[in-house]
């Protein structure tokens, strides 16, 4: 079957009567050859993609947002969730309109058709840095969760440290391998995003069963009385805690990223119209999602509340069978970014591809390149894991460079061009 072969509905915009417009966009995997294989697929559903697009929005971010709380109390802290899902609906409402008018079927061609080859190749160079920095993110919070971290300078014991105590099979390193070969490579190898939609149902499930076990939590806490009054606005007593108030910026512009994907689930929608609806859908319960984990992180630890709030549920809750729940809450959201990790993967890869062979054919119909290519880029997730200490330092650079630049600058510059 080729694209030529069907005839388009009239009654709704398919995604099998779009047409490739440019062949070197590297977020463009739009319909391949008869080799390829994809015969039977005819198009992507309405709740697939809600839940691929909230998997990429629901990553390592959340794990940060309840110590922006610290940063900036409740009030103004919950304020700027809500904001930021906001202003990320308005800058990809610009790439779909403007996508639209260009007859553009990807962020790289809409940037290429707006700034030229150079607009295109800058921006697959942050996609680039923001995904390899959020895959590192997940890689290092994996391994705090099942090995421990001793990055705040106090050691907190993993998971399987505490249950088999300490051993050379369970340290860091180890994991992390065992982790990378096992499940990372085997979801990394699929070619079409929408094969990838089981797992994303389940990721998100995982993570309401994280939130669900913490909503549990606090709720004891709340009854015994054991949860002090939390701060409502933030603590300001001179310049330099002024000045920290910033800091919280790379974290929540991060938390929200998922352009470099939306044009990939639109491509496989069955009927493209629906994206908008897709987007909505997905920040609206990606938000909810984020402000019941910030408030309840921060409610549950207050200023004790780490960078990466998984390493917090070490501690004796001081309830029964705290022990349990600690262990239920970390495995299951580390479970989750498992499962993140091949959707934020995908755009990656094609970036890269795009980027070092830019007049190949397209990347799933070269067994080589496709190898290679996902290869090169989990080794260098995994070295980046086991070199990088915390999570707020990748945070603050890939969220104060190719972040905003993705999620903010490249939409309005189009816009505005």
């Amino acid at each position: 079957m080729t694209i030529g072969d069907i005839t388009p509905k009239k009654e709704r915009k398919s995604r099998r009567s779009k047409h490739v417009v440019d062949d070197t966009a590297p977020l463009l995997p739009k319909r391949q050859d008869e080799d390829a294989g994809y015969d039977e697929f005819n198009g992507a559903s309405f709740t697939g993609a809600v839940f691929n697009l909230s998997t990429t929005i629901v990553g390592a971010g959340i794990m940060a947002l309840p110590a922006t709380m610290k940063v900036l109390g409740l009030i103004l802290g919950i304020a700027m969730i809500i904001f930021m899902a906001f202003l990320t609906d308005a800058s990809i409402e610009f790439l779909l309109r403007f996508s639209r008018a260009g007859k553009t079927t990807s962020y790289g061609s809409l940037m290429g058709d707006a700034f030229g080859k150079y607009g295109r190749i800058f921006l697959q160079i942050c996609v680039l840095v923001n995904n390899i920095g959020v895959l590192i993110v997940y890689m290092i919070i994996i391994g705090d969760v099942l090995s421990g971290t001793s990055s705040s300078g106090v050691h907190h014991a993993g998971v399987l440290e505490g249950w088999f105590g300490e051993h050379w099979w369970n340290g860091r390193t180890f994991v992390l391998i065992v982790t990378t070969l096992g499940i990372f490579s085997p979801l990394a190898c699929f070619k079409r995003i929408d094969s990838l939609r089981f797992t994303s149902a389940l990721s998100v499930a995982l993570a309401v069963v994280f939130l669900v076990i913490t909503v549990g939590i606090a709720i004891i806490k709340l009854i015994s009385g054991t949860i002090m009054m939390p701060r409502l606005l933030p603590d300001v007593t001179d310049l330099t805690s002024f000045w920290r108030l910033f800091t919280v910026v790379p974290v929540l512009v991060t938390a929200y990223i998922c352009h470099y994907n939306v044009h990939s689930i639109d491509n496989e929608l069955e009927d493209s119209t629906q994206i908008k609806p897709v987007v909505r859908t997905a920040l609206a319960l990606c938000s909810t999602v984020y402000i019941m984990t910030s408030f309840l992180g921060f409610l549950l630890f207050g200023d004790s509340t780490l960078d990466d709030v998984l390493a917090n549920f070490d501690t004796d809750l001081g309830i029964p069978y705290g022990s349990l729940l600690n262990d239920a809450v970390r495995v299951s959201y580390a479970a989750h970014l498992m499962l993140v990790f091949p959707i934020v993967f995908y755009p990656l890869r094609l970036n890269m591809d795009g980027l070092l062979f830019p007049s190949a054919r397209p990347l799933a119909l070269s067994n080589m390149r496709f190898a290679f290519t996902t290869v090169g880029l989990i080794t260098l997730i995994f070295l980046g894991a086991n070199f990088i200490p915390s999570i707020w330092d990748a945070f603050q650079f890939t969220g104060a460079t190719a972040a905003v630049c993705l999620g903010f600058i490249f939409p309005a510059a189009a816009t505005l061009k």
